[in-house]
């Protein structure tokens, strides 16, 4: 007997942009690479169409678009990419993770963010408890 699937998981990895990002002195004004992983939870994709679906390439727009930007945290620039992609159409829950390879002398500065749409308000997102 085959379970019904309630959802599916999406994911863009690994994805580097350039970004004008940090609170330092020396960071402001100097693009940095972020690599940003994200997984959505959508509805049941039951059709062979990607209009049944999310297309990755919305998911990149959105966070090269947010690269564009002067952004302070990582935490924000994290934060913002999840409430784009939760206003995707289907989309129903969010991770994101960024990662700053460059912040830490041996190291990599990392934030994750988890956004679930709330089921009685499905035009607003909420902050994942």
């Amino acid at each position: 007997m085959v379970e019904r699937v309630e959802y599916t998981r999406i994911a863009v990895r690994d994805l580097v942009v350039d970004a004008d990002i940090g609170i330092y002195h020396h960071e402001i004004g100097r693009r940095q690479p972020l690599v940003i992983s994200v997984r959505l939870e959508v509805e049941r994709v039951d059709a062979d169409r990607i209009e049944a679906t999310v297309d990755y390439q919305a998911v990149v727009a959105a966070a090269e678009g947010l690269a564009a930007t002067r952004i302070a945290l990582i935490e924000t620039f994290a934060y913002r990419l999840a409430v784009c992609c939760l206003r995707l159409p289907g989309v129903s829950g969010v991770d994101v993770t960024v990662d700053k390879p460059g912040a830490l002398a041996s190291g990599t500065a990392s934030v994750s963010t988890r956004l679930v749409r709330d089921s009685g308000q499905a035009s607003r997102p909420r902050a994942a408890a």
